[in-house]
């Protein structure tokens, strides 16, 4: 006795997405969802501060001044951000960016000029991250405790450099850039170099092997590992990167105070972690944009200085960012919950 047969199944539609497409196509959404969400917040607190300071937030100066503030530690926060979405973490950037600052700005270092101030500082951010790479990757350390021994160990040799000292910078080439006539069009060089920190970084992300490995390895190293991704390589190349961001944000820095201090970097590691959360960046790792964490370094660095020109107290920022800091989480283990 034959079976009757079963009935064709109707073509797919073109209009329809396949199957594998949908995920992708829901995450790109979520994606667009963050970042309208970051510039509405952002828009918000630059209606705030032209309403309660009219004649100083939206005054040119100002504007030059949040984004240079902003550059610093949003170098810091790219390389933050790769180092988060692998499933990772780095309590150690402040204190690297302190021990490559005074390094960098020691009278020996200064003698080599410009060249010699730029290139020490990224030798020894890099450092500090090979090394941060090489206990975590083929160490077999946990990142929070690795990452926590490099931050007491790099202020206790930056303060052992300058005896508690600050280290003036006599090199012409390098205080000239944080000078007014340095300004291209109106934009500060620092500025410039974030802009350029932030197009490499997105591209890295986005358009390279190099960044799907990274998503990759956070969202399931295992799997990633069986799919031929070796991953401790990978995580040693992520803290290296981690350190080459420290020691351009060091360089920025001694731009910008004109010196070299042990306590340069303070709590750079909570700003640049913060700012990932806020951007989108899951703790957990396998997700999160570099585009993100840079809107989230924008908006604390606004809120820092609409505080200021309120004379609101420090302690009251804090909360305020410990708050934001909150929501942010919530909002992520709600988006992360949702089909």
């Amino acid at each position: 006795m034959t079976q009757p047969a079963s009935p064709p199944r109707p073509a797919a539609s073109k209009s329809e997405p396949a199957d594998g497409a949908r995920p992708l196509r829901t995450l790109a959404a979520r994606a667009d969802v963050r970042t309208l969400s970051l510039l509405g917040v952002l828009a918000a607190l630059i209606a705030i501060g032209g309403i309660t300071q009219p004649d100083s937030f939206l005054d040119t100066d100002n504007v030059q001044l949040i984004l240079t503030q902003a550059s610093v530690i949003g170098v810091v926060t790219v390389g933050m951000t790769f180092v988060i979405i692998s499933g990772g973490i780095d309590l150690s950037v402040g204190a690297i960016v302190a021990l490559a600052s005074v390094w960098a700005t020691t009278v020996a270092t200064q003698e080599y000029g410009f060249a010699g101030i730029l290139f020490t500082a990224v030798i020894v951010g890099m450092a500090c991250g090979l090394v941060n790479g090489l206990l975590i990757a083929y160490g077999g350390m946990v990142p929070f405790i690795a990452t926590l021994a490099m931050l007491a160990s790099g202020r206790g040799l930056a303060l052992q450099i300058t005896d508690g000292k600050t280290q003036m910078v006599t090199v012409d080439g390098v205080l000239s850039l944080g000078e007014r006539d340095s300004y291209v069009l109106g934009i500060p060089p620092l500025v410039l170099v974030f802009a350029a920190v932030t197009v490499v970084g997105w591209l890295l992300l986005n358009r390279t092997t190099f960044g799907r490995r990274s998503v990759a390895v956070g969202g399931n190293a295992e799997a990633a590992r069986l799919a031929g991704i070796d991953v401790r390589r990978q995580r040693l190349y992520l803290y290296l990167l981690s350190g080459l961001c420290c020691g351009i944000a060091a360089f920025l820095l001694i731009i910008l105070s004109g010196s070299g201090q042990n306590t340069n970097g303070n709590l750079y590691e909570l700003d640049a972690i913060a700012a990932a959360i806020i951007g989108g960046t899951l703790l957990s790792g396998g997700r999160g944009t570099i585009t993100g964490s840079v809107l989230g370094v924008l908006i604390f660095t606004t809120i820092t200085n609409i505080f200021a020109l309120n004379n609101l107290q420090s302690d009251v920022q804090q909360i305020a960012k410990g708050a934001i800091i909150v929501a942010a989480v919530l909002v992520q283990r709600r988006t992360a919950s949702t089909p």
